[in-house]
């Protein structure tokens, strides 16, 4: 990994490692900090897409020889490993296992996607917000970001919630207080707390039981 390493980047919240629509020639590993891929409009509406935490790759989402589809920015100060992305190749071809991990990364991304788009399709706005919740508490558990008090610190706002779960502001703002009175997520502008993880997930119909253990590139 150290001959395929080109480096680090240091990134303050709101800073954007790849633009919508540009090409890149690198590709990314998150080491610290948490961030945001999203997809806009002509008209300035905006999609977020999903949150990457540490050990997630960046890079992959797209075919390589193409502008990139999606925007990448960070919601926290973070720390990313860079990587040639004209030396992914060599790296499979000499590292069979590592090409392995990467396919299993990009498959699991897939997977939270997947969970993600039935929230939009199929779950109602109280069962979408604590879905989120509860997919957020537990990325940020497995990668040491929460402890077992069920909180996570993260300055995630209503209008980025909204812009996640396809609701309007007004309606996000109405969900949040309902699932605060009903005990089942306490949202706040700087962090999340879901008092009883293992309701919420029941709730929300989200997937506890399977192994959080996950290869770090």
């Amino acid at each position: 990994m150290e001959e395929f390493k080109d480096g680090e980047v240091a990134l303050d919240r709101g800073d954007a490692l790849i633009e919508e629509g540009e090409c890149h020639e690198r590709l990314y590993t998150v080491l610290d900090g948490v961030l945001i891929r999203s997809r806009s409009l002509d008209d300035g509406r905006r999609q977020i897409v999903n949150f990457m935490f540490p050990g997630d790759l960046i890079g992959l989402q797209g075919a390589f020889d193409e502008p990139s589809s999606h925007t990448i920015e960070a919601l926290v100060e973070a720390r990313l490993c860079r990587f040639r992305k004209d030396a992914f190749f060599e790296l499979v071809a000499k590292h069979p296992t590592l090409g392995y991990d990467i396919t299993w990364l990009a498959a699991k991304e897939e997977t939270a996607l997947e969970g993600h788009i039935v929230s939009l399709g199929q779950r109602n706005a109280r069962e979408r917000v604590t879905y989120l919740a509860v997919w957020l508490l537990d990325r940020a558990q497995s990668t040491c970001l929460a402890d077992e008090q069920n909180i996570v610190s993260l300055p995630i706002t209503q209008a980025q919630i909204a812009d996640m779960l396809g609701l309007s502001l007004v309606h996000t703002n109405r969900t949040l207080r309902q699932l605060q009175r009903e005990g089942l997520v306490e949202w706040k502008s700087r962090e999340i707390h879901v008092p009883d993880l293992a309701k919420a997930a029941e709730f929300a119909q989200f997937d506890r039981s399977k192994d959080n253990c996950r290869p770090f590139i």
